[in-house]
Parts: structure tokens; sequence; C-alpha cells
């Protein structure tokens, strides 16, 4: 364990070296954070799984530049060029950037105009000019190195050449670069404009056609609207400081005086910025705004991930599902309360009267007959006719119809997930089983389905795609270890998320179950082929067996801790179930008694909270949510209309609500609330139920733009039937401020 990173790092995330150094050495070990965060907590000092996955992702970045400082210094020692000083300085670099500046002067480099200066012998009167020395006459200097074997044809020539070994050596000085690196960042300004002939297929970017702010405040999504722009040849952009103030620092730094050799050095200042230090710290300001941004996006799909997963489940209850169309009719499910498939259909509920009363008397039939206790209705195109219709129908009992997202069902049912699942059945029938599902438990459903199929990200295709997958696998582990897993009715893709396991282990769970049976006990998870105990012991307290002769089998108590449960059943004397039935038999145990060099105070209070409600599901109970009746298109919307909404996005931006008119509107960051909001994800998160007021209808451009005001301002309809006046920006140029003249303009446009 390198003790340099643990300092850092508990420098850095504000703990202390012990807590890095004990997560470092359970990482090390294979634990995963879930585990970690859960079952560690006297290791940690109970560290959460943010602060987890902060020492976990540093040190592996500290790795990394360990990595390429022994490359570096390798290479160093292989052409004889490592000193003690330069060793000692590669040594202390901190980050990537200062080692590489470090290394540049010693990079293998293809031939420059310094190189060939070199060639031709001028090295020494670059040395001799940049001494600055008062008492020297560069021309006359420079006339002893014309020559023509040489290939320095004239005293301009040779002084040419010197200026260009100077700038090389100030654009490859490591505090340089680090000053002007740090000027760039701060001073940095974007201008960006449309190409020349691109203004009309560009359209979608007209607002960044002429558009200035300074990096530093550029938001996530602008910056990568723009690298979008930029990237599908619609748009250019720099990131530039100020020239002058960016040459006058460099002078600053090595002209020395005012005398004809000085002269010279300044002249180097200035083709050294222009030509190699401006360019160079450009295209390090542009990587660095570039991987903000992605940290941010990639923050925002991860937060709304975790929000959508989640949600409130049903639970396991008997659900007819429905998959709405109106060309080729609704595709009809029943599902057990395990999921399973039992019934299927294609009822037409629009196309004719007479099959609209056919399935009028056919969709109770289904209901009494499979004991149906909800209707999950998809909320794509004919969803809302749809619902009113089923809302039409008299059932015998009330069964609560549910309007469901199915975003991504459509990529479940063409997977191969899904054809192994029903491969007797079409693509159809797989996603309203998938809509059904979604409404019984979201989290089982949706780990079937690539997280960025569900449509909750900004820019999600835009980001480096390697760090977006990592972090969102570490968002549906921890929501997956954070529920529990019933061990004999979860999916091979629910059980690849669950601490210690992975695809082959999941697969290797559900052979066994398939062969064998229910397993009875967590105990019997231990004869699955290849599972061995380390796998057992990060897995075990996250799988639950509700079926079994041990209670705590149900529970997250971890069986390593079974012991310690066993012995507070003793000590007072009741069976472990008593503990769990009666709140006053465990008001009888002193927890000090079990407190061990191993087992602490925190373990100890899990416990006791778990044998208060054994594998309690963290999720919040679920709420029927319906949509305003007699609004089911963009043309039943009214500006000034207050509606009920759910939150589908929540962008930087601000959020976008699913109103039930197959369009969702957005609600802009400064129409969220009545006060400052700085975070829009302060004020909403995905599949909250809010209360929205229709602003404004662009029913040309698909846009509905609504708000969470109490008091919203004027609202506005186009395109509809009523006239309005013309998009606040359309034919204007942006705010030069770093904010739009309309705060909803193009936003519909940045995702």
């Amino acid at each position: 364990m390198n003790e340099k990173h643990i300092e850092l790092v508990s420098k850095e995330l504000k703990i202390t070296p012990r807590q890095v150094l004990a997560t470092a050495a359970l990482i090390e070990g294979g634990a995963t954070v879930p585990f970690i965060a859960r079952y560690r907590k006297e290791w940690t000092g109970e560290l959460d799984e943010v602060a987890i996955t902060g020492i976990r992702d540093r040190l592996v970045k500290l790795q990394a530049l360990d990595e390429r400082r022994i490359a570096i210094i390798k290479s160093l020692e292989e052409r004889e060029l490592l000193t003690d000083e330069l060793k000692k300085a590669m040594t202390g670099a901190e980050t990537m950037a200062v080692l590489e500046d470090i290394y540049l002067p010693y990079r293998p480099k293809r031939r420059t105009r310094a190189t060939i200066a070199r060639e031709k012998g001028l090295e020494p009167l670059a040395k001799l000019l940049f001494d600055q020395n008062s008492s020297i006459d560069p021309a006359k200097e420079a006339s002893t190195y014309v020559s023509k074997e040489k290939k320095v044809e004239n005293v301009a020539e040779a002084l040419a050449g010197a200026r260009d070994i100077i700038s090389e050596w100030i654009n490859e000085d490591a505090n340089i670069r680090k000053e002007m690196r740090s000027f760039f960042e701060k001073k940095g300004k974007i201008e960006c404009t449309v190409v020349k002939g691109k203004e009309t297929d560009g359209a979608k970017f007209r607002d960044y056609f002429n558009w200035s702010e300074p990096v530093v405040d550029a938001p996530s999504h602008r910056l990568l609207a723009m690298f979008r722009g930029e990237k599908e040849g619609f748009l250019s952009f720099s990131i530039l400081p100020p020239e002058e103030e960016a040459i006058a620092i460099l002078s600053s730094r090595v002209v020395k005086g005012s005398n004809p050799a000085a002269k010279q050095v300044r002249e180097a200042v200035e083709d050294c910025y222009k030509r190699l230090l401006s360019p160079s710290m450009e295209v390090e300001t542009r990587m660095s705004a570039r991987d903000r941004a992605d940290a941010e996006a990639i923050r925002v799909f991860a937060e709304n991930l975790r929000e959508l997963l989640m949600s409130s489940p049903l639970g396991q209850k008997a659900v007819l599902a429905l998959d709405p169309g109106f060309r080729t009719g609704c595709k009809t499910v029943c599902l057990d309360p395990q999921g399973k498939l039992l019934f299927n259909t294609v009822m037409h509920l629009t196309s004719s009267s007479s099959e609209a009363q056919e399935a009028e008397k056919i969709i109770p039939k289904l209901c009494e007959h499979f004991k149906i206790e909800a209707i999950a209705i998809g909320n794509g195109t004919a969803s809302r006719e749809t619902e009113a219709f089923v809302r039409s129908i008299k059932f015998s009992k009330p069964i609560p119809i549910v309007m469901v997202n199915e975003s991504g069902a459509s990529i479940y049912s063409a997977s191969d997930v899904a054809r192994k699942e029903f491969p007797d059945h079409d693509v159809t029938v797989r996603g309203a089983v998938s809509i059904g599902r979604r409404l019984m438990d979201p989290l089982a459903e949706l780990v079937k389905i690539d997280p960025k199929s569900i449509g909750v990200g900004q820019y999600q295709h835009d980001v480096d795609q390697a760090k977006l997958k990592a972090r969102l696998d570490d968002t549906v582990m921890s929501c997956v270890n954070n529920v529990g897993v019933e061990v004999n009715t979860a999916s091979e893709q629910l059980l690849t998320y669950v601490s210690g396991l992975g695809p082959v282990m999941a697969k290797n769970i559900v052979k066994h179950r398939d062969e064998n049976g229910p397993f009875k006990s967590r105990s019997e998870i231990k004869k699955v082929p290849r599972l061995g105990a380390k796998a057992f012991e990060q897995c075990a307290g996250f799988l639950r067996v509700r079926v079994s002769k041990n209670p705590l089998d149900a529970s997250a108590v971890h069986p390593e801790s079974y012991e310690i449960v066993d012995h507070m059943a003793k000590d007072i004397g009741c069976e472990v179930g008593d503990l769990i039935k009666d709140a006053s038999l465990r008001t009888k145990i002193d927890l000090k008694k079990y407190v061990t060099d191993k087992v602490g105070l925190p373990t100890l209070n899990d416990i006791m909270a778990e044998l208060a409600k054994p594998g309690r599901d963290p999720r919040q109970q679920f709420e029927v949510f319906s949509f305003a009746e007699g609004v089911h298109e963009m043309k039943d919307l009214v500006p000034g209309m207050k509606l009920p909404g759910i939150v589908t996005n929540v962008t930087n931006f601000g959020a976008f609500v699913d109103v039930g008119v197959h369009q969702d509107g957005l609600v802009h960051i400064s129409e969220l609330a009545d006060q400052f909001v700085k975070n829009p994800m302060d004020v909403v998160k995905v599949g909250q139920k809010v209360n929205v007021t229709v602003m404004e209808v662009d029913a040309e451009r698909k846009r509905i733009s609504l708000s969470m005001k109490q008091n919203p301002g004027q609202a506005k309809v186009r395109g509809v039937g009523q006239t309005g006046p013309k998009a606040r920006t359309e034919g204007k140029k942006p705010a030069q401020s770093g904010s739009f003249s309309n705060p909803f303009a193009d936003a519909f446009s940045k995702l």
C-alpha cells in the first residue's frame, strides 16, 4: 500500500489516513463498495458509499500516475538522460499534467524548428541571447554563425533559429506551463460561431451561432452542446484568454531587461505563445472543460437513474398490462404476483365500436379470472385513449389503473434476454410484459435494459462511454444491494448486480435453482458451483430467502452475525423469531455486552434495526397517480392550465414533466420554484409527482413550456389555433452574458 497515496487521498477527501487505509485494504481484498458500506462500518469509521467510491476511484488514478511515472523513468534511464534532480522532480509530481510537463523536454519528438536550428549549430547563440547580457550585440554575435555549410544564409536566419530554440525552452518550462494552464482555465473565453453555409442545417444549434462566455462559467449542457455541434460540423469554437495579458505574463517570467538581447527574447516569447503554448494550452483547456462537462452529465444521469430505479414498487400483485396502439391494437397480458405470464391477446379499443364493445366485456372477465389487482398502461401512442377506455369500464371491484413509463421497453423486447425469457412470443408480448413488471418492481425490470436506453440522461451518447458505464454500473449495483434480492425469484440480470456475484455466478445460481428447486436457506447458496467463500461473504447479506427455517435469512443481517443474534436471544430466554415479533423483548438487549474487537455499535445498531423490520424495502410506498381527465394531446393544452404530472428527467437546465399528452414539457430551472434554484435536483427528482402550469405550447416544434411557480408569468400558445408572438429568440443572437435570452430556447434539444 503506497503511504503517500493514503496521505494524499486523506487530505483530498478530508478523512483520516486510517479510514483510507482500511478501505483500500478491503477493496484490495476483493470487497465491493456496497459490502464495505453496509458490513464493515467499524473498519472504515462508517464511511458511506460515496466516500468509499471516492477512495477507490482516486487510488485507481494514482496507480495510473505511478505506472506512467515508472514508464517515463525507465525511458530516461535507457536513454541515459535520468539525473538525480530529474528523478526527484518526477517522484514529486502529484498530477499527470505536472509529470508530463517535466518529461516534455526529454520526450522523443519529431523534427521541430528548434531541432533544425540545433542541427545548424545555433544553440550556443540561443544560450547567449537568453542570458540577455546588455554588453552583447545580437547581430554581431549572429554573424559568426552564418555558414553555407550549415545552411545559415544570413544574420536574420541565425537570429530566427536562435529564437526558435528559445521559444521551445519557454514552452517546455514546467513552471511556465503550470502557470499558463491555470491562466487559460481562469481567463479562457469561449468564442463559438456557426460554420459558414451551415446556418440552415445546423438550426438546432442556433443559440451558439454567435456565443461567448468564460469557460469557467460554462455549464455542462452548454459545453456538450457546443462539442456536439462542432463534431457534427455546424459549429466552430475556441477557448482562449486575452492574448496581450498572456504574453505579458510570459514576458515577466523570462525577459530580464530592455537591451537588444532581451528584445530577441521578447520576440521569442511572442512566437512561443502564438505558435506553441497557446495551441497546446487550448487543447488542454478543451480537454479539461470536456472532462468537467462529462463528469457533470454523468453525475446527473446517475442521480436520475438512482431515482428511477428506486421508484415505488406496487409489489407482488397480479397485474393486467396493456401496451397501447391504434392500428395494431392493444397488446394485453395477465401476470401473476411473481410476474409470470399467464395469458396474452390483442384487443382493438379504438378501431371500431364492435371491437371496443367486445373488449369492454373481455377486460373485466380477465380481471376476475386472473384475480387482477392492478392495471398497467404503457404511456406511448394511444395511451390516454386506452386509459380513458379502461376507466370507463365498470369492474366488480375497484382496480387501480396506472400509467407506466415505457421508455426502453422496446429495447428489452428485442433483446437476447427477452428472447431467452419468452422464446415463443413476439416482441409485442414481451413489451407488454415488461410494462406490467415495471409497475410491480421497477428495479427488477429495469436492470434488464441498458441504462442509456431508459431516457433519463443528458447528452449520454456524447460523454466518455467507459466512464458513463462504470458510474451507471455502480449506481445499479448500489440500488440493487440497497433493496436486497429474493434469491428464489430474481432474474439472472438482477442477480448479476448483487455484491460479489457478476454474470457467471448469477447464471450459475439460476441454473442451480432450476435444477434443484428453490433455496431453503442462505447456507444452501454455498452449494452453487464456483461460488466460493469470498463470493458468499460478499453476496449473502444482500440475498434474501424469505421461506426459510431461520428468520434471519429474510433479513439484511449477515450470516457472519447470526451467532450474535443467537446469543442475544439466549441471554433473554427467547427464540430469534421472538425477537423479531416482540419489540418489548428487544428493549431488554444491552448492546454494549456484544461489542468485540471486530463488532462495534454501528453493526449492532444495524442488527437491531433489521430485527425490527427484517428485509425492509427502503423504497417509498406506492401511490396511484392519474393524469388530468380530458387532456390527451397537445391540442388539449391551454396556457394557464394547471395539471398534475410526473418528472421524467432532470437536467442542469430544468426538469422534463409528463402531463399525459405523449410529449414531455420542460420546466426550465428559472420556473422550478418561486425562489432562486441553483441545482434542479435540489427541487425535483425523477419519478416525483408535481403540479405544473402550462406556460407555452409550440405544436409545430412539439414543445411545451411549464412552470412550477405559485404565480407563473404570462403564458402563450403557438401553432394550435391561436396566434401569438414569435419565439423570443427567433432571428436574434443569444445574450452574451452566458445565459439564454429565452430560458426555454432549444433546451429541448439538449438531451
